[in-house]
């Protein structure tokens, strides 16, 4: 028997310099010519690309599962190729069991929960302002710092480690697999994180106090407590969230903002604008360009003979500027509403953190433009990651900016200054 060919097969390698370079031509190339196509890069995996197939496989749990198997190799099951990280719940679960744990989770990042957080974040927004607003000149992605230390703090953890964090659990996504970084971050990063956040968990065992890892110490799944694992799972998976997403979406708006000097002052005259602004730079800087499924029995989707144990790529990033969606979808509009963005995911394993990481972009974009209006970038001096298959953004944006006065009579964290 002749086995099927595998196609329509595509030269599509997301983890790649070449697809760092254009990531949206590289997207748009595949939507318009095969937006369900194969590829043979890590191992092979279809990838999805137009609003349309983004859809309708994230809602379909039955075929596409986020279940950690052994399929695609060992480790985290929504990236491709997987990372060494631990087992994460509820992202790597599917229904029925997904549900009770996602429950918990929903209990600490909903609206009226994220809302009684919005003096801790301003703290931290305020804080990591204060550290240069002094100097004129700094480096504009120290923002990217500022949710890690929040998750971090959130916790209950010492958000004075909070760059130790993003040391571990972000370079798995933002580093070449091959590079001496991510070994760094697997082999070193990655083991001191595991260790701490374990002490943490015994110690609120002990002594409970109101973070949300108390919560969840707290929290019934199938009534019953969660165990030592599944705490420490649920709390990685919060971490390797909080240390990137909404620094890859604020880096690459600020830039954005700086090269569109126009709707910058927009916003600085009307801060109320922010908030839809923020929607739109989640559609056009999805901070999660993509996550993976993995294929459950042999299926025709689109078109397209998917195969049991197959990966599957789905991105948001492309799916945002599908233009059967979006008028002008390449063009950056702050006043679009409504905006069906996936920025946050669909179905059951959308973003439980969307809450939080708006309320920290709207609070670190509306700080920098009311502080450092006139910031200045040093264009030439960007450093973007150098793989920008998960999350896109900037390691540095050098800038210079009229010096302002600190507003903490004390720094965030004293021993570190």
């Amino acid at each position: 028997m002749t086995e099927q060919p595998r196609c329509p097969i595509v030269h599509f390698d997301h983890h790649s310099a070449e697809h760092a370079a254009d990531h949206v031509g590289a997207y748009r190339e595949l939507r318009e010519e095969c937006p369900v196509a194969w590829t043979d890069a890590h191992g092979g995996f279809w990838v999805l690309s137009d609003y349309p197939s983004v859809f309708e496989a994230s809602r379909d749990d039955d075929l596409f599962s986020s279940a950690r198997s052994e399929h695609g190799g060992e480790g985290l099951a929504i990236i491709i190729p997987k990372a060494p990280t631990a087992f994460h719940i509820p992202i790597e679960l599917d229904p029925p069991q997904f549900r009770s744990y996602r429950k918990a989770v929903n209990a600490v990042t909903s609206p009226a929960a994220v809302r009684r957080l919005t003096d801790v974040i301003d703290k931290f927004v305020t804080g990591f302002i204060d550290e240069i607003i002094e100097t004129g000149e700094a480096d504009l992605a120290f923002v990217a710092g500022v949710p890690a230390a929040v998750t971090v703090d959130w916790l209950g953890l010492d958000a004075s480690e909070y760059k130790r964090y993003v040391d571990a659990m972000h370079t798995l996504v933002s580093a070449p697999p091959d590079s001496a970084e991510y070994a760094h971050a697997r082999d070193v990063a990655v083991p001191w994180v595991e260790k701490t956040v374990r002490a943490h968990i015994a110690a609120r065992r002990e002594q409970p106090t109101d973070d949300a890892t108390s919560a969840f110490l707290a929290a019934e799944v199938d009534d019953r407590k969660m165990t030592d694992d599944e705490i420490y799972s649920i709390l990685e998976l919060l971490i390797s969230g909080g240390v990137g997403t909404t620094a890859s979406l604020v880096t690459q708006a600020l830039v954005w903002l700086y090269r569109n000097p126009g709707e910058r002052q927009r916003l600085i005259d009307d801060p109320s604008m922010i908030d839809v602004a923020v929607e739109e730079f989640l559609r056009v800087f999805s901070p999660t360009q993509a996550l993976a499924r993995t294929v459950t029995r042999d299926a025709e989707f689109r078109g397209a003979h998917l195969r049991a144990g197959d990966r599957a790529l789905m991105s948001w990033a492309s799916a945002n500027r599908d233009p059967r969606q979006f008028d002008d979808p390449d063009e950056v509009d702050i006043t679009r509403w409504p905006n069906k963005h996936m920025a946050f995911g669909l179905g059951i394993h959308r973003c439980a953190g969307s809450h939080l990481g708006r309320a920290m972009a709207r609070a670190m974009i509306g700080q920098v433009l009311e502080r450092m209006p006139d910031y200045v970038v040093d264009v030439d001096g960007i450093v973007r990651y150098p793989d920008q298959g998960t999350n896109a953004g900037y390691h540095s944006i050098p800038c210079s900016f009229t010096p302002g006065k600190r507003r903490l009579a004390s720094p965030l964290f004293p021993r570190a200054s």
